[in-house]
């Protein structure tokens, strides 16, 4: 019975706010639109462009291939060519940045280093190759392997690169 008349007055109150006179509501909207003026600025002026005819045919073409490639120097290069022919040793598939040295074994005048690719040990000796830049072994020591490598710049041309690749040890000691 008490939720009923609460009801009830909720309904009473509800309805005298929405049957009101808006009259007075409207009458200061009327009054404020007499105040109000738009201002909206006058567009700028156009700048007129020069017409260009294009003669594509005329010209040369940009994206013709011989456009993309960098010019060649002389025809006659450095004269340094990897041995394709020669038989490719194991640690040639790897990358250089993924083999370790792991260790020298020193035997009398020969010097061999131990060479982790992946979870095999290779033994590696000057004149032996790895790397996937023709890299040949020029020195082995106690603390690294020197390498000469054999890359293509721009030009196609094949130039020289010292590389080094340090005992594992001496890597994780130096971080």
């Amino acid at each position: 019975m008490m939720n009923r008349a609460v009801l009830i007055g909720v309904c009473v109150l509800l309805t005298g706010c929405a049957g009101g006179s808006q009259d007075d509501l409207q009458a200061w909207m009327d009054e404020q639109a007499k105040t109000m003026r738009g201002a909206v600025r006058a567009l700028p002026e156009l700048k007129q462009v020069a017409v260009v005819a294009y003669a594509g045919v005329q010209g040369d073409d940009p994206f013709r291939a011989a456009r993309m490639e960098p010019e060649r120097r002389s025809s006659s290069g450095s004269g340094l060519r990897p041995d394709l022919d020669r038989r490719r040793e194991p640690l040639e598939s790897f990358p250089l940045e993924s083999l370790q040295m792991v260790g020298v074994l020193m035997q009398g005048k020969n010097t061999h280093a131990l060479v982790k690719a992946g979870a095999v040990l290779h033994q590696v000796k000057v004149g032996n190759y790895m790397g996937q830049n023709f890299g040949v072994i020029t020195q082995v020591t106690e603390n690294e392997i020197k390498l000469r490598e054999l890359v293509e710049d721009a030009y196609g041309d094949w130039v020289e690169r010292a590389s080094t690749l340090i005992l594992q040890e001496r890597q994780e000691a130096g971080k």
